[in-house]
């Protein structure tokens, strides 16, 4: 779950809250603070209290967390790689047959 919201605030930066989280990937509010918890003790991610709305907080990747998400692009380039050649040959396959 941690590596998944890390993975959801890269790439989704403008979904920074955990009610965000919650809403948008339709996760449980526990798990959702349960993994915050675990990536802010483990100085991934920051809170930031907004001045002006004290219930308003933004969760912030920090430094450390770029080469878990960066890990994380690389496999899922692989992951689309592998199914774009599946896809091809399928194509192929399927071409071949009408031919």
């Amino acid at each position: 779950m941690e590596y998944d919201i890390l993975m959801f605030l890269h790439n989704n930066p403008q979904h920074n809250t955990a009610a965000e989280i919650v809403k948008v990937r339709k996760s449980t509010k526990s798990h959702v603070s349960t993994s915050l918890k675990k990536l802010e003790n483990e100085g991934l991610i920051e809170r930031i209290q907004s001045e002006d709305n004290k219930k308003h907080i933004e969760i912030v990747l920090l430094d450390k967390a770029e080469l878990i998400v960066e890990a994380g692009i690389n496999a899922q380039k692989k992951v689309r790689q592998k199914c774009i050649k599946r896809v091809d040959r399928r194509r192929n396959t399927y071409v071949y047959q009408c031919i």
